[in-house]
């Protein structure tokens, strides 16, 4: 039997956090399709798992946890044993403040850039929303990038779950024929992970499916 399940669509960055992580920790996992062109997500059964009919969901035996970075954090404290996280409280923060600050700040800018442009049909586009998004994005790059400005990773020279958080958005906004600037040291990092299997399948997948679709 499967102990550990992962719920959500493979082109959602959110689930690709936790598929990246899976694999980096060589977890065996069943993973199923869900929301976006698979539907599924507005179930009786699905919505018994995650109320709010969001992916990633995570099954892990009896235990349910949703919401991306509560996932990664989850699955890096039961198996990632003081790698992928720290397990000393202050350490920990180290982790933590980036993957809030990623929510809090690079998302929404990410959102404009990737949403604004991307996903929306081109004689809809808001360009004025989509350069404030690139601004705020580059912005956040140049923060990452003072903070890898002596290490390979975020918080050292191997990955955590800070690169989790926010690598998961660089593919995409490198990807997407709009002219965003991207630091050296960002730029030599984003070439890091893509040298990772798991950041290969999973962040590098396909993603052409979203091109001008605003539903989830």
């Amino acid at each position: 039997m499967i102990e550990i399940e992962i719920f959500g669509r493979h082109t959602s960055y959110n689930v690709q956090k936790v598929l990246w992580l899976a694999d980096e920790l060589e977890l065996k996992y069943a993973h199923t399709e869900v929301g976006g062109r698979f539907g599924g997500n507005d179930s009786a059964e699905f919505l018994q798992m995650n109320p709010m009919g969001k992916v990633p969901v995570l099954r892990h035996g009896d235990k349910i946890v949703w919401e991306s970075n509560t996932i990664v954090r989850y699955l890096a404290s039961c198996f990632a044993e003081d790698t992928w996280m720290a397990s000393s409280t202050f350490d920990r923060t180290l982790h933590e403040r980036w993957m809030d600050w990623s929510v809090e700040k690079l998302e929404p800018a990410f959102v404009k850039v990737f949403w604004g442009h991307y996903r929306c049909l081109p004689e809809k586009r808001d360009h004025s929303a989509i350069s404030e998004g690139v601004d705020e994005f580059e912005q956040g790059l140049l923060q990452i990038a003072a903070q890898l400005s002596d290490k390979q990773y975020l918080l050292s020279d191997r990955p955590s779950v800070a690169d989790i958080a926010i690598g998961v958005y660089l593919h995409r906004a490198w990807s997407i024929d709009l002219e965003i600037t991207f630091p050296d040291s960002v730029l030599a990092w984003y070439e890091r992970l893509s040298q990772r299997p798991a950041y290969q399948r999973w962040v590098m997948s396909d993603f052409q499916e979203l091109q001008g679709r605003s539903d989830y």
